[in-house]
């Protein structure tokens, strides 16, 4: 497949899977542009950096898509918004620079595991019962820092941590997936803008890059995913989620398989 159809293809998936279930599609943008990174031969040192850097500037476009539609419908708490985002920052700042000083083998590592368990949380279904309410400025400001710094090593959203912690503080399903895409932004500006900078002084990257964001794959799967990011809203208020929920878990196990043995 050429390139430019493979970055539009997964834009138009990662759009979709933002709008339904809320995760960004950072979660198959990654391993997908590591393939495609690594088969147009660029520095196999950086090709995970360059990956999660890029995935995380997509999502940047796919979460307005997506908190906008949401926001629409009347899915997302602004007030919890407000109050994790200076955390969020914080923690995706901290992460990206984190990974910039991180082999290309650790966190490729560090990704599949990941992959793995959010596979086996959706097969399982196991989500946190809600059993509390939501805690003060404080108390999120925490809470968004540990999700930020784990999205930022992974190049995603964010979805997958912050909508299980909104379900347990009491937000109904579809305000917490609303709330979580509100959130995704923040993660994927300041997270991008931290591995753009931590990526300037390298030398050896593609022409095409800044810093560790590869632009031509950034405008393919941004276009896309802006545009289908509604269609994915849509979907989430009138589809059995749970079960898509399953299926995309398979997606995912497959896909860490396949970079399980590319690792190998």
């Amino acid at each position: 497949m050429p390139a430019w159809m493979l970055y539009l293809t997964l834009g138009s998936g990662a759009g979709i899977l933002a709008g339904l279930l809320g995760v960004g599609g950072g979660l198959v943008i990654v391993p997908l542009l590591s393939f495609a990174f690594t088969a147009q031969h660029f520095p196999a040192s950086y090709v995970v950096h360059m990956a999660l850097g890029t995935s995380l500037a997509t999502i940047t476009f796919t979460s307005i898509a997506s908190l906008r539609a949401h926001h629409a419908r009347q899915a997302v708490n602004w007030q919890v918004v407000r109050r994790i985002t200076p955390g969020i920052v914080t923690g995706t700042l901290l992460g990206s620079w984190s990974a910039a000083h991180l082999s290309t083998g650790f966190l490729k590592v560090f990704f599949i595991c990941f992959l793995y368990l959010v596979a086996v949380q959706m097969i399982l279904d196991v989500s946190p019962a809600p059993g509390r309410q939501l805690p003060g400025r404080g108390g999120l400001s925490l809470a968004g820092s540990l999700i930020g710094a784990v999205s930022s090593l992974v190049g995603i959203g964010g979805g997958t941590m912050s909508v299980p912690f909104l379900q347990w503080c009491n937000l109904p399903f579809k305000t917490a997936i609303g709330t979580s895409a509100a959130i995704g932004f923040p993660i994927a500006l300041s997270g991008a803008a931290g591995y753009i900078a931590n990526g300037l002084a390298v030398r050896t990257l593609p022409s095409a890059s800044l810093g560790f964001v590869y632009l031509p794959a950034l405008a393919g799967v941004a276009v896309a995913s802006y545009l289908t990011a509604p269609l994915g809203v849509r979907m989430a208020h009138s589809l059995p989620v749970p079960r898509l929920k399953k299926i995309f878990a398979l997606l995912l196990i497959a896909t860490g398989t396949k970079m399980l043995i590319s690792l190998l």
